[in-house]
């Protein structure tokens, strides 16, 4: 059995809990560095959640470097450690730590850190491809759109 469960208290969009379990699953060392993970169908079933929310997340971690996806063959978790190397890791982890750190001394939880980090990097994506000439439209995040439609009484 994959172990994750959906934490209904969360208001992180299911995608991202099953990204965030499966990067500290292979970060913890539970997935081993070659190791193939269950398709995305076969994942979707197993854990009884919809296709479209396994790829999305499966996806992103392929963008992040965790996952290598080869078309017929599945989807492998990648060495982050050989490719950057252990000295690099090190010192990757240790500026995250304390971006980590001065951020929880300012109030945040570790879910708001997240949410924070995840939608600085989609910023800096964003102008990177906007400044290569990839990006035409423009993407518009409305955090606190929940909050006004209960301030209307919607």
């Amino acid at each position: 059995m994959f172990p994750f469960e959906v934490d209904e208290a969360s208001d992180l969009p299911l995608w991202v809990q099953l990204r965030q379990r499966i990067a500290y699953l292979i970060t913890s060392g539970y997935f081993k560095p070659g190791e193939k993970l269950p398709t995305v169908r076969g994942l979707a079933s197993e854990i009884s959640i919809n296709y479209n929310t396994v790829n999305k997340a499966y996806l992103s971690l392929v963008s992040d470097g965790f996952l290598e996806s080869t078309r017929g063959r599945g989807v492998f978790v990648t060495d982050i450690a050989q490719k950057m190397g252990a000295d690099e890791v090190d010192r990757v982890t240790a500026i995250l730590n304390d971006c980590i750190e001065a951020c929880r001394e300012m109030g945040m939880s570790l879910d708001e850190v997240d949410q924070a980090m995840t939608r600085r990097i989609r910023e800096i994506k964003l102008e990177e491809a906007r400044r290569d000439g990839k990006l035409t439209a423009h993407i518009v995040d409305f955090p606190d759109a929940r909050a006004g439609v209960e301030e209307r009484g919607a």
